[in-house]
Order: structure tokens, then C-alpha cells, then sequence
């Protein structure tokens, strides 16, 4: 990704983060650690239960993160998209053309960083990664690092602005023998 993008999507990431706690800036109130680990422990597990690829509708699941209503924005790839129907969509294609096709998938998070704005807003930065079977039996490694702004609406935590950075693919045995092979060639 370009710096100047990343850059870009950095800012408008900030910017929103700043909106939800617009209220919060302006009559600070110090939430008490223990409710902030509450919180943040009340998040974590709401993530950990709805991405269990073990369980049935992953797709309704994972959607399940969202509002229902109001703008959603989600980076990715060097992309943006602004609306739960969109995001829906591509939520769909991943599963049905790469999901399914994942064999025993399990999705591992490694590590969770929640920062507790306000009773009802946190910014979370997680990694994970997705180990799985492809449909030829290989092992294979999906993962990467994900970025959220949350609200609590209705007694949930929900996703109103997101980044998610896949991880660098690691190179196959074919990539790494042309690498050497260009290296040896001076190139």
C-alpha cells in the first residue's frame, strides 16, 4: 500500500474515533479500571464467540458486528466501502468463494489491545490468524491484523469504523526456489 493511502486511511481512522468520543472530550470522566477491564473483556469475548468458524452461519455471525442501521466504514486492501449492504456482499463472496473452501479452519487470536473510551465507546486492535486445509489437503495461513471502532448499542458492542492488514503471504517453495535462483543470477 502506498504511504500516502495509508497515511489517508490512518487520519480518517483518528477522525472518526475522535467524532464517537466528541461527548466524552468535552466533560471527561474517568472510567474506573475495573469497569474498564470489564469492558474490555466483554468485547474480547463478544469477538472470540462470534468468529468460532466451528459454528454454523458464519456469514449472519460475523454481520452480527455491525449496526443495522447507519453508515459502517470498513478498509481494507486499499479499499473502502461506507454500507452494511456492501459490507454484507463482500462478507458473502469471502465466505462463499474462500471460507467454504477453507478445510477445518479455526480462527486463533493472538493478540487483543482494547482501549476503553467511554462506558460505550473502545477502540480495538486485535491479530489473528485463520490456519486451515486447502481443498487439496495442503496447510495454508490466512491472518492479519484488524482495527475497530465500537459502540454499545442494545447491549452489544458494534463496528462502526474498522481496518483490518492481512498479513504478508509466505512465500511457497516455488517462490523461494525462483528467488534463490535469481539471486545466484545476480539479478
Amino acid at each position: 500500500m502506498r504511504p500516502r493511502i495509508v497515511f489517508l486511511v490512518v487520519v480518517a481512522f483518528v477522525l472518526a474515533v475522535l467524532s464517537v468520543t466528541r461527548r466524552t472530550m468535552a466533560a471527561p470522566r474517568a472510567i474506573p479500571r475495573p469497569q474498564r477491564e470489564a469492558i474490555a473483556r466483554e468485547i474480547e469475548a463478544q469477538l472470540r464467540e462470534t468468529n468460532d468458524l466451528s459454528k454454523p452461519n458464519v456469514v449472519a455471525r460475523l454481520l452480527s458486528l455491525y449496526p443495522d442501521t447507519g453508515r459502517i466504514v470498513s478498509a481494507t486492501a486499499g479499499g473502502m466501502i461506507t454500507s452494511r449492504d456492501t459490507l454484507a456482499e463482500g462478507l458473502r463472496y469471502f465466505w462463499n468463494n474462500v471460507g467454504r473452501n477453507m478445510r477445518e479452519p479455526r480462527w486463533e487470536w493472538d493478540r487483543f489491545v482494547i482501549d476503553v473510551l467511554a462506558p460505550d465507546a473502545a477502540v480495538m486492535t486485535a491479530t489473528y490468524h485463520v490456519p486451515h486445509r486447502t481443498p487439496q489437503g495442503q496447510p495454508h495461513v490466512i491472518g492479519g491484523a484488524w482495527t475497530a471502532a465500537l459502540v454499545k448499542r442494545g447491549g452489544r458492542w458494534l463496528i462502526i469504523q474498522e481496518h483490518l492488514s492481512d498479513s504478508p503471504a509466505a512465500p511457497t517453495p516455488v517462490d523461494s526456489a525462483r528467488a534463490d535462483s535469481a539471486t545466484h543470477r545476480g539479478h
